[in-house]
């Protein structure tokens, strides 16, 4: 059968990512001498600079890693609300809802923090050695996928009227980047470039004391300051009102990402890993969770196989609408239990189910926000 997605086999190493020059990036660190874990880094950043419409260094990060030899991990990049962040600040300035853009709906920023411990601790490559794929892209520019453009051109009054300073880069001469023009983003690479002389300064030769300097920097130097300037700057929002942030210099100083132990799933001789309750990913575990033992499975691409697995995702995602949040309270045992899901699966009928239906762990009643659906 003639297919466009062949099956690709090396014995030297091989890359994925959502974009070519962040795959290719990664692919001359491997065969530079690093490790896969250099390689993911220097990709991760590249990606900020060739997709910034999907991720940057200030969103979040959870990572899966499998050392060889070692216990598979969770890495959390994904930081908290700040601590100002409460349903009490909300509601004095007369809001129901967080808005969906603009300061106050800024969490602590996890990508970056997750990006330098992965390197730190499992890498080999200097902080220099895995920005200079993403400094050069930023600096000597790339000609841009479609969607960065169209997403530009979907915020352009938000950014020449709000976000200016975002405007300056992405929509230069007030044009936003078209495909198979050169695009730059010399703010960034700037960025980077002082960022790491900062820590090469603080740290000298040594690698981890380098990396350790960029995380103060990013945690307490020139970006927290940028970072809690842009917060207390009153800014449009989905609210139709100016609003300042909440994010302090304490909430920066005062998180980094943590490792912690994977949510796991037993199924058909596999143990599947994904991240904790803070995270989404158990969604899939539970899908599995809610499967009949194998034997009993309708056979495979069939109309009840596909309604089978239809329903058991609306189930899922209806436990994590109620269920999901901070990784503390999360009933991760109970939702993934046999019991549980026996029982959840009796609710699959011949027909598909318009219905958002959470359970009921532990027999605890399920909460839903008000605007879930």
């Amino acid at each position: 059968m003639f297919t466009t997605r062949p099956t690709l086999q090396g014995t030297f190493g091989m890359v994925s990512s959502t974009h070519w020059l962040a795959s290719q990036s990664a692919m001359a660190v491997l065969e530079d001498g690093g490790n896969a874990y250099d390689a993911a880094v220097a990709a991760g950043f590249v990606l900020h600079v060739v997709e910034p419409h999907l991720n940057g260094p200030a969103g979040d990060l959870p990572v899966i890693l499998a050392p060889a030899g070692g216990d598979v991990r969770v890495l959390c990049g994904q930081g908290p609300a700040p601590g100002g962040a409460t349903i009490e600040h909300y509601r004095s300035l007369g809001l129901e809802l967080v808005p969906g853009t603009g300061p106050l709906a800024a969490a602590v920023p996890g990508a970056f923090d997750a990006w330098m411990l992965l390197l730190r601790d499992h890498g080999t490559k200097s902080l220099a050695q895995v920005l200079r794929y993403a400094i050069g892209y930023a600096e000597d520019g790339h000609a841009p996928v479609e969607r960065v453009g169209q997403t530009v051109e979907s915020v352009r009054a938000l950014f020449e009227t709000e976000w200016t300073s975002s405007a300056d880069v992405y929509l230069p001469g007030g044009r936003a980047p078209a495909p198979g023009e050169l695009f730059r983003n010399p703010a960034l690479a700037a960025t980077w470039r002082r960022l790491t002389a900062e820590a090469e300064a603080t740290g000298g030769d040594d690698r981890v004391a380098q990396i350790e300097a960029a995380r103060d920097i990013w945690r307490t130097g020139f970006i927290a300051e940028a970072l809690i300037r842009q917060s207390d700057r009153p800014t449009l929002d989905t609210s139709g009102s100016r609003h300042t942030g909440t994010l302090t210099a304490a909430d920066l100083a005062g998180w980094s990402a943590t490792y912690e132990t994977p949510a796991t799933y037993e199924w058909n001789g596999w143990t599947l890993c994904k991240a904790a309750g803070w995270s989404q990913g158990p969604v899939l575990l539970q899908q599995l969770a809610l499967l009949p033992p194998v034997p009993e499975l309708p056979a495979y691409g069939s109309e009840e196989y596909v309604h089978l697995l239809t329903e058991g995702c609306k189930l899922a995602m209806a436990d994590r609408e109620a269920w999901y949040g901070d990784a503390a309270g999360v009933p991760l045992a109970a939702l993934l239990s046999e019991p549980y899901n026996t029982a959840r699966r009796a609710l699959v009928g011949e027909k598909a189910s318009y219905e958002l239906r959470p359970g009921s762990p532990d027999g605890r009643a399920p909460v839903l926000g008000a605007h879930a659906t």
